[in-house]
């Protein structure tokens, strides 16, 4: 059962509408994102759906004073919530046969980037801000992000944006075509129940098998993609690097890198 302080869903005909009503993504909330967009999925109703967030933030990724508590008590398995919860979500968004648009109405930067990206259209409010945001904590992509960011502005932009983890605007989103379109904050909602609406009288079964065929189109695969951030994240996660910059993060301090694969903790 879907906690509803922490994600709403609702439906009008054939569209629901996925809120998550707080913006970092902790473990209860992961879990109920996860099982409403399967629910959906199954549901033969439903003919699209919409993700968007609350107040000024659409999903700034995972909520990091969780991870920094998971990190000090069990940092073996402090990357398993990719397999529990982010694996999970994202694929079902990418496979789920039916459009799914993000309305994008703030802050949306890692996992909750990937997470957007996993949604076949992406509405932004014109106050939105992204950004990767991985490298900031000594992290690489996960959530899909390392394969759906190139897809969506091409590898040399994915590296800036990766790299350097500087936030951009919904502007430059849709110039690049990360974004569909661009809207005021006060028309979001409308334009993505509109939106959804004309996609939820469309030929449901030709848009299923396009997400199929434009996912098959993709090299390598979502699953195999998924599977290698795992992995990186799971060795990064035990350097000093990330752990320092977590605890940075938390304690609104810049962080210091050292870069040494050294420093590996067990």
């Amino acid at each position: 059962m879907t906690d509803g302080s922490l994600i709403a869903v609702s439906t009008e005909g054939p569209v629901a509408t996925v809120t998550l009503i707080r913006p970092a993504l902790t473990a209860p909330l992961k879990a109920g994102l996860r099982d409403a967009v399967e629910t959906l999925g199954r549901d033969p109703e439903v003919r699209a759906v919409v993700l968007t967030g609350t107040g000024r933030a659409f999903c700034v990724g995972q909520d990091l004073a969780e991870h920094a508590a998971t990190l000090e008590a069990d940092p073996e398995h402090a990357f398993d919530t990719l397999g529990e919860h982010y694996h999970p979500i994202v694929q079902a968004l990418a496979t789920m046969p039916k459009p799914v648009i993000a309305a994008v109405n703030g802050s949306c930067a890692g996992a909750g980037l990937g997470i957007a990206l996993a949604c076949d259209l992406r509405i932004a409010a014109e106050g939105a801000r992204f950004a990767t945001a991985f490298t900031g904590i000594g992290l690489t992509c996960d959530s899909g992000l390392s394969a759906s960011l190139v897809r969506a502005v091409g590898a040399a932009r994915a590296a800036e944006l990766v790299l350097l983890g500087e936030p951009f605007t919904a502007g430059q989103a849709a110039e690049w075509g990360l974004v569909t379109r661009v809207v005021p904050a006060g028309e979001l909602a409308a334009a993505a129940a509109e939106l959804a609406a004309r996609l939820a009288a469309g030929p449901t079964l030709a848009f299923a098998e396009a997400k199929r065929a434009i996912a098959a189109a993709a090299n390598p695969p979502l699953t195999e993609i998924l599977a290698l951030e795992a992995a990186a994240q799971a060795r990064l996660g035990r350097t000093a690097d990330h752990r320092d910059a977590v605890r940075a993060f938390l304690d609104k301090r810049r962080p210091e890198f050292t870069g040494r694969a050294d420093q590996l903790q067990s």
